[in-house]
């Protein structure tokens, strides 16, 4: 695994079989928000496969938490199950994953999936969110005048001014 990460999301779950399907829909708006669109399919079956060999071996009676984690590093996108309790299923076998022993216990089963040819990490955009009004805020109308002198006597009022106000 290459050690350099240029971006990661996660979502922690209850190793429950409810967890394939969560995985699933995580993976798929994470790509979204990546524009990794065509690895959807592909990243969102890995994951499922990962989540899903990890609630095959949970306790179902103190089932425990895994998270589920994508990094984009250097040519891959690899998708990481960790937990006290995790595996890598044999559809699995013959791909890059593999198992680690985490040193403060528990384990991490992951899965490296190349990128598009030609890419690599640091060209995936990050996500961009355009700024936006509440719906709330929206039904209000426009931005209230906010007289400047009056934050400032509000925010000395508070104990938060620099000086005493004019």
């Amino acid at each position: 695994m290459n050690a350099k990460t240029e971006q990661v999301d996660d979502l922690r779950l209850v190793a429950l079989p409810t967890a394939v399907n969560v995985a699933d829909m995580f993976v798929r708006f994470s790509l979204g928000e990546w524009r990794l669109r065509g690895m959807q399919d592909e990243a969102a079956q890995t994951a499922r496969r990962l989540v899903g060999a990890a609630v095959e071996v949970a306790d179902r009676r103190a089932p425990g938490l895994l998270l589920v984690r994508l990094r984009l590093t250097g040519t891959y996108l690899v998708v990481e199950v960790e937990g006290n309790r995790v595996a890598v299923p044999p559809e699995l076998a013959g791909t890059r994953a593999g198992l680690v022993d985490l040193t403060a216990g528990g384990h991490l089963a992951w899965c490296e999936l190349p990128l598009p040819s030609g890419m690599n990490a640091s060209s995936v955009p990050l996500p961009r969110r355009e700024p936006r009004r509440s719906p709330a805020a929206e039904k209000l109308g426009d931005e209230p005048d906010v007289d400047p002198e009056v934050i400032q006597r509000i925010l000395y009022g508070l104990g938060g001014g620099a000086g005493r106000p004019e």
